[in-house]
């Protein structure tokens, strides 16, 4: 973060200095023409006097439009103070300045900026420690309020988004920070913006990257997941047996006053369980006296005994 503020405040320094290079360029032909004249003087012998005055008063005039001329990019605005006072904006493009009464105090760029922000081991409302980080995305709407109510606006914006980060975060609940990602963009997006305003600079946007929980609440978050989905596992077959319990049970209304049907079915279930060779079945002694299953089973015994003599 220092690190940031430190190379914005350079950034700042460098723009002040900045001289472009038409300046330089019209600064080198009067020096040239300087020299030219002074060789000039020197040819038709005039005085050393005459010959320094002029050379001193074209290296006046290149001076001042060294100073004097700049060029804004097309995304720059220039805050023009006269001997302190706000004189106005200047830009985009060739601009004139009267040197050492006009300064260009701030060089204001009007593209959308980005600007990553984090709020590190801050406590949720379940005094959970989060590590969140996001990106704002800004732009100065009003060049004059960001170079004259703040002091140095793309510091300002940084520390105005991490702290309404942090505010948030400490008033949202664990859960909440984890699924409501879009509502906190939102939250944070007015927030900021409602600090930003004043200095002329309005928030597009607010998304979260990342959030990180500690390595152990995870561990439990995980195993809790885990345990959830084996819950509703046994839930879905504790509905499926009860499924399949009342399916019996509307298909032994149809055997009850048809023995027959029920024979039937006793020996499709032997012939299932026997026409594999070598297959035992083994029948409760219930369901033997109940559909009569001990001479259905007797007679296929006898079939297949007298098959077996014949072969």
């Amino acid at each position: 973060m220092n690190s940031n503020i430190f190379k914005s405040l350079i950034q700042t320094k460098k723009d002040d200095q900045h001289i472009p290079p038409i300046a330089g360029f019209v600064f080198g032909i009067l020096l040239i023409g300087a020299i030219k004249a002074a060789l000039l003087l020197e040819s038709i012998h005039a005085s050393d006097l005459t010959i320094g005055a002029v050379v001193l008063a074209t290296l006046g005039i290149a001076t001042y439009f060294l100073f004097a001329i700049k060029v804004a990019s097309q995304w720059e605005k220039v805050i023009v103070l006269r001997l302190g006072k706000f004189r106005g904006l200047k830009g985009p493009g060739l601009f004139w300045l009267i040197p050492i009464v006009d300064t260009a105090t701030t060089w204001i760029d009007h593209r959308v900026m980005v600007t990553p922000f984090a709020a590190q081991k801050t406590l949720t409302q379940d005094t959970v420690p989060v590590d969140v980080d996001a990106v704002l995305f800004w732009v100065v709407w009003d060049a004059e309020k960001a170079a004259l109510e703040v002091e140095d606006y793309r510091a300002a914006v940084d520390w105005a988004a991490q702290t309404a980060l942090r505010d948030i975060i400490g008033k949202k609940m664990l859960a909440d920070i984890l699924v409501g990602r879009s509502v906190i963009d939102q939250e944070l997006q007015q927030v900021i913006d409602e600090r930003t305003t004043p200095w002329g600079v309005t928030v597009q946007s607010v998304e979260i990257r990342d959030i990180v929980i500690p390595q152990d609440l995870e561990d439990a978050m995980s195993r809790q997941a885990q345990a959830e989905r084996e819950r509703q596992a046994r839930v879905i077959l504790g509905e499926s047996e009860k499924q399949i319990a009342a399916s019996f049970s509307e298909a032994s209304q149809a055997y009850i006053n048809n023995p027959t049907a029920l024979h039937l079915r006793a020996m499709n279930m032997l012939f299932e369980g026997l026409k594999e060779k070598g297959a035992m079945v083994i029948v409760p002694s219930s369901a033997v006296d109940t559909m009569n299953l001990g001479g259905l089973s007797g007679m296929i015994s006898m079939a297949q005994n007298n098959a077996s003599k014949e072969s």
